[in-house]
């Protein structure tokens, strides 16, 4: 019986699986959003919410312990100035998931996923 085990395993084992979700993770935070499979997106959700619940508390001691999973200064940078500011008034549900169908060389679902509050872009002042 699998009670009490959450998380799945992707086929990799807990080294692969940590570096990939550090990497995906530092890699929605540059980008805003990411497109991958379903599976792997559900599990980053879980990642990725604790990252900017971390961002939110805006202390040295956040920023250290997101330092330790964020791997490039500037990702880190963008989640305690940009991203986890846009988050103050929300309680949870950070990012979203939409699903694109399916790839085309195996068949597997892939999804993207993203921020739900998305940054605030510069209108154009038309010509």
């Amino acid at each position: 019986m699998r009670h009490q085990k959450a998380g799945r395993k992707l086929g990799r084992n807990s080294s692969h699986r940590k570096a990939m979700f550090r990497n995906m993770v530092t890699s929605l935070i540059d980008l805003g959003g990411i497109i991958t499979t379903d599976a792997k997106a559900k599990e980053l959700r879980r990642v990725a919410d604790r990252m900017i619940t971390l961002g939110k508390k805006q202390t040295v001691a956040a920023r250290r312990q997101a330092r330790r999973f964020v791997r490039t200064d500037s990702a880190l940078a963008r989640l305690f100035n940009d991203v986890a500011p846009r988050f103050m008034q929300r309680e949870g549900g950070y990012t979203r998931i939409i699903k694109l169908g399916r790839r085309k060389g195996d068949n597997a679902a892939l999804s993207r996923i993203e921020f739900t509050e998305q940054a605030a872009t510069p209108e154009s002042t038309g010509d």
